[in-house]
């Protein structure tokens, strides 16, 4: 799909260049963080995804605000096996580092012999939704984040942003762009965001088929300032895996989607 704008461009040099989408709304001069997580997870499958593997996991630390500067993700091999495969890749602006992410892979196999219990997902996203976001609350499927800025389960369904304009996407890197939302449906409530996530974990079980990924709130919970959230991930076809998310709160600069929601247009 090409509606959807991307967040960056790519200089020759390789850095990330930030584009008006990858800001986000901690702060005028604070890159989002699916964007620190779209560079670090583009960087890493294109540097160490292998054919045959499913990218199982990935998991990024979030420990310093990105500014709007050029990015630069340097990666390596920690662990390079028959059956598992685990890259590291470091965020950097200006030689300081923003973030530190890893990628395990794991060999694609049959499933053992036996009958297993499985959890149950139902998730009924709305039909012929364009490319609007679309949420869920205590109140019915709708574009407005007004509708839903209660104390009720969060849902999601959405196009992600692109990674890098221009780029074919990438399932594994929409799904973990996708997935930085478990923080936005988990720690969504009545007066609207005041944790912002220290880190993201993403699992999936299999990529996205389609355009469209959704989330579902599955856990939350909240002591001393800290949130700690969970989401099931879905396509079309049913659930893909799992996202975690920790979260410091930030009362000071707590985010109102009463009346805003998120402006995907050019101008």
């Amino acid at each position: 799909m090409t509606d959807m704008p991307a967040m960056f461009t790519v200089d020759e040099d390789g850095r990330y260049l930030p584009r008006k989408w990858a800001y986000g709304r901690w702060g005028a001069d604070m890159l989002s963080g699916p964007a620190v997580c779209a560079a670090a997870a583009r960087t890493l499958e294109r540097e160490h995804g292998l054919p045959g593997f499913v990218p199982a996991r990935f998991t990024i630390d979030l420990f310093k605000a990105a500014k709007g500067q050029p990015l630069e993700v340097h990666t390596e091999v920690i662990r390079a096996g028959r059956r598992i495969h685990i890259a590291s890749a470091t965020v950097r602006q200006g030689g300081v580092e923003v973030a530190e992410a890893r990628l395990v892979q794991l060999r694609a196999t049959d499933a053992p012999p036996g009958e297993e219990w499985h959890s149950e997902h139902p998730f009924d996203p709305p039909t012929d939704a364009g490319v609007d976001w679309w949420y869920r609350s205590d109140n019915d499927w709708s574009t407005s984040m007004g509708d839903h800025q209660n104390s009720g389960r969060k849902s999601l369904w959405a196009v992600p942003l692109g990674a890098v304009e221009g780029e074919e996407r990438s399932a594994f890197v929409q799904a973990v762009v996708a997935a930085e939302s478990t923080s936005l449906v988990t720690n969504w409530g009545s007066q609207g965001i005041g944790y912002i996530n220290a880190d993201l974990t993403v699992a999936l079980d299999r990529l996205p088929v389609g355009d469209r990924i959704g989330l579902q709130a599955q856990t939350h919970l909240t002591g001393n300032g800290v949130s700690v959230g969970t989401a099931t991930l879905f396509d079309s076809r049913g659930p893909i895996g799992t996202g975690m998310v920790t979260a410091v709160g930030n009362a000071a600069a707590q985010i109102d989607f009463s009346a805003n929601g998120i402006d995907f247009s050019e101008n």
